[in-house]
């Protein structure tokens, strides 16, 4: 079954029916397999692009008429199973309709109203002009609407019907991806024996997986660990996770942040004082490496350490000892090391900001913390942790989050990784309000309209009607090929053209990818 209030909204979709308006004067309505209008209540103020269409609208019999139409054309499309039908709705004012079909089922149809015959007379137009008056409209206005319809010339014709099937085949499509991706959901959802969760963290993912068997591994280990990974993806949790699944979970588990002070301050939060080493140090103090003997000390943004610092790190990493600030003898400390950075250690190595010798001792053992936008399977688990978590801090229901809205979080590269999402997921729940249903309106803007600048841009009125068509094509192949991964295929069959004829029209737009490869910006 079709979910209409997704395909509403669809980008493609609502493009080709601009283009259609644009180009055709024609306004196109979706029915579903019984015929019954989709998207369009009765009463309700919309903007339509035919002027007798939006005439006929605003008096309820003309909605009457119009829905009943609909229902006779979609049944003779069923019965028929016709690819185009062309109808006169009322006298001279013609639709042309388009079957939905998926897996080979009827499931409605698309109508396109309404246009003139071609060479249409005047006297065709006062023909129509006099149906429209059983609707008790202004004559003014009904002469107006009707001087405003435009035919379709045979010329014109083919662009026409093949622009609204596609919107046809656009349908199918996406309801076939959404369906497979929620079955995919549910799928994840419903296997057993695969960790979801592991202390804090939370993903049934293959990279979450593969760090929870990694954290298993070495729980009884005392080697010191590197944590990799980008801003928000959770490295501290991970850093947790190791100490208190360790022999030191009794111990003091400590944190500090390399980045947070300049080298003078971070040399004696580390290694602490003694009392008039320097200005303001009264008495003397215990440094972080001295509180956290025993147990685990996690430097986090290790790579942001000067030179001079990373010699001191290094002393007790190999030795065990340091000397605090204004202090002549050293002290000793069992500490077990946990660093974490953003950076790529590496590539500092090899330009000399990051001491190789530190680098060796730091990455006994690695682990890489994976963005969320390569483990976006886990996102419907961390909004429902999320959505539960700020309902419970604020005492309400959680909300729930539309199929819609899971599509946009779905869609959009979280580069603020799960501390993004979580933030997300808190400020939806405030403007969640007593429904409880987190609608797209209600995300923030960013996740709102990712994507939309990167498809087809505005529609091309001017000119001919040919090119404007050859330049739309041109932007859903492009855009094709860049979501199936140039797997022409099933792009030919999204596209409802055989695969020979999908390279033809590569080749003659330019989008090889061996072709694209060769730029030196490697765009297309």
């Amino acid at each position: 079954m079709i979910n209409w209030d997704e395909f509403e909204h669809i980008h493609v979709i609502r493009k080709l029916r601009e283009v259609i308006g644009k180009w055709f004067s024609i306004d196109v309505f979706f029915a579903d397999d019984r015929g019954n209008l989709k998207l369009l209540e009765k009463g309700k103020k919309y903007e339509f692009t035919n002027k007798v269409v939006g005439l006929l609208l605003q008096r309820d019999e003309g909605y009457e008429a119009l829905s009943e139409f609909v229902r006779e054309t979609v049944n003779e499309l069923r019965r028929t199973q016709e690819k185009e039908m062309v109808r006169p709705f009322l006298p001279n004012l013609h639709t042309s309709s388009f079957p939905i079909v998926i897996d080979n089922e009827f499931m409605g149809g698309v109508i396109c109203v309404g246009y003139l015959p071609e060479g249409a007379t005047e006297a065709q137009r006062k023909e129509l002009s006099k149906a429209l008056a059983q609707f008790n409209l202004a004559s003014q206005d009904v002469d107006y609407a009707v001087s405003k319809l435009r035919s379709i010339d045979k010329e014109q014709q083919p662009y026409f019907n093949e622009l609204s099937d596609l919107v046809s085949k656009e349908i199918s499509t996406l309801h076939k991806e959404i369906s497979l991706r929620d079955d995919r959901i549910q799928e994840l959802n419903k296997e057993l024996g695969i960790r979801y969760k592991y202390d804090n963290m939370i993903g049934k993912s293959k990279p979450m997986q593969d760090v929870y068997g990694l954290l298993e591994k070495i729980k009884n280990s005392e080697s010191t660990c590197l944590i990799q990974g980008e801003n928000g993806t959770g490295k501290e949790l991970i850093a947790k996770a190791i100490h208190y699944n360790s022999t030191r979970k009794e111990k003091v588990f400590i944190t500090q942040n390399c980045s947070a002070f300049n080298d003078n301050l971070l040399d004696s939060e580390l290694f602490g004082h003694v009392k008039g080493s320097f200005t303001g140090a009264i008495k003397d103090k215990k440094g972080l490496f001295e509180m956290a003997d025993g147990g685990t000390f996690f430097l986090d943004e290790i790579g942001d350490t000067s030179p001079t610092m990373q010699v001191k790190l290094l002393r007790v990493l190999q030795e065990g000892t340091f000397i605090p600030v204004g202090a002549t003898e050293p002290r000793k400390v069992d500490v077990r090391i946990i660093a974490a950075t953003n950076k790529d250690l590496k590539d500092m190595v090899e330009k000399g900001t990051f001491r190789e010798d530190l680098y060796y001792r730091i990455n006994v053992i690695n682990i890489t913390v994976p963005p969320l936008r390569d483990r976006k399977e886990d996102i419907p688990i961390l909004c429902d942790h999320f959505l539960a978590k700020s309902a419970a801090e604020k005492n309400i229901k959680a909300k729930v989050l539309t199929k819609r809205a899971l599509e946009k979080i779905f869609d959009y590269p979280w580069p603020g990784n799960i501390r993004e999402l979580e933030n997300e997921m808190e400020r939806v729940t405030v403007l969640a309000g007593p429904e409880g249903k987190i609608t797209v309106d209600m995300l923030s803007a960013r996740i709102r309209d990712f994507g939309e600048r990167n498809k087809v841009q505005g529609v091309r009125i001017q000119g001919k009607l040919r090119d404007a068509l050859e330049e739309l094509e041109r932007e859903m192949i492009r855009e094709g090929l860049k979501r199936t991964g140039w797997n022409k295929s099933r792009l030919a069959k999204e596209l409802g053209i055989s695969r020979a004829g999908l390279i033809n029209k590569v080749e003659k737009y330019n989008l090889d990818k061996r072709k694209i490869a060769r730029k030196p910006d490697g765009t297309f």
